[in-house]
């Protein structure tokens, strides 16, 4: 962290510690791997807690910025928010996968829906929602972990021999939109959480995240009141198991562009794409 302060640079943080996990093994070994709330049961949202208390007090002791991944917990949004009034250089995101599913909806043996740390109750995720309209959560980002099938170990329904990761970078953009629009926020929300705030996490603000003169013309056209249903078959990602099958969403990606060039239209690439590292 000393280092990534000198360079300016954030640290990125998977927000679990093993002790409360550990704590509870033992019991969790005696329970049926197939129910989703023994999985849940697993990760307790202490670890979450935990490691952020660490990670707030190392930010504290260095100085260096510091960014939580893919957060869960409820429980731990009052360190967050602890370490923010406190002045520290310290931030937060959560995924489409919290503020969408909720763990009293998994069936058990539908693995699929395994991350970590994991989908919590529903109660947790109007938690999250909160959050995020109160801006102690910055920004939405992917966390899009695909594998192949098998790794999922569907056949088994295990949760706890599964991989553990969402796919759904595709469906994102839809995804919060659904889940945003519901609650009465704009779109004006969704940019800041999906595009302003990335762009200035990565230290890309200067050129992304906003449309203004000088930036890179980096655009969605998006239908937000058009409803649609995920069909599997016409996702883009390599291995196209995910929770989010058969879905119903809202807010329909037209059209992509990169740097003013049109790369997506109407479920078409283009044939080619002038890629530039950022």
């Amino acid at each position: 962290m000393a280092e990534l302060k000198r360079l300016g640079r954030p640290l990125l943080v998977h927000a679990e510690v093993e002790g409360p996990i550990d704590a509870v093994a033992s019991e969790i070994a005696k329970k049926d791997p197939r129910a989703y709330f023994t999985y849940l049961a697993s990760r307790p949202q202490a670890a979450e807690a935990d490691a952020i208390a660490i990670a707030s007090r190392l930010c504290r002791e260095t100085g260096a910025r510091t960014h939580i991944v893919h957060h869960s917990a409820g429980d731990a949004l009052p360190l967050i928010r602890a370490a923010r009034a406190e002045g520290l250089p310290f931030t937060a995101e959560t995924c489409p996968h919290y503020l969408h599913f909720v763990a009293e909806e998994i069936r058990d043996g539908a693995t699929p829906f395994k991350c970590a740390p994991p989908i919590r109750e529903k109660t947790n995720r109007e938690l999250l929602w909160a959050a995020l309209g109160d801006g102690l959560l910055e920004l939405v980002a992917s966390d899009h972990s695909p594998c192949t099938p098998q790794l999922k170990k569907q056949e088994l329904g295990d949760f706890m021999a599964a991989w553990g990761g969402i796919s759904g970078l595709q469906l994102g953009l839809s995804v919060t939109w659904s889940g945003a629009s519901s609650r009465g926020y704009g779109l004006d929300r969704l940019v800041k959480w999906m595009c302003e705030a990335p762009a200035k996490l990565a230290g890309l603000d200067d050129r992304k995240g906003r449309i203004a003169a000088g930036y890179d013309a980096d655009l969605t056209v998006f239908e937000p009141e058009q409803l649609f249903r995920v069909d599997v078959s016409k996702l883009q990602h390599k291995n196209k198991l995910t929770p989010y099958a058969d879905a119903e969403l809202r807010g329909v990606v037209t059209s992509t562009y990169v740097r003013g060039t049109r790369v997506f239209h109407q479920g078409e690439h283009a044939t080619a794409v002038n890629g530039q590292f950022v």
